[in-house]
């Protein structure tokens, strides 16, 4: 009866145990790397969105604040 204890016991330790893997860490580096690299190659066509987005939302908000309709 001991033994089968023992097996038990061994069986549910094995299947609790997390082996520490390395996969979990190359894929978070490797997703910080693209992230990193759409932000260098993006930074001309962000700027010119964010301005273009901010000059848009000036001018409407100058059309509502007037009272003027376009």
């Amino acid at each position: 009866m001991k033994k089968i204890k023992d097996g038990a016991n061994k069986i549910i330790s094995l299947a609790i145990h997390k082996e520490s893997g390395i996969d979990g860490i190359l894929v978070t580096v490797g997703l910080c790397i693209i992230a990193l690299l759409l932000c260098v190659v993006m930074k001309d066509s962000l700027t010119e969105f964010i301005q273009t987005l901010v000059s848009a939302m000036t001018e409407k908000a100058k059309i509502i604040l007037n009272g003027t309709s376009v």
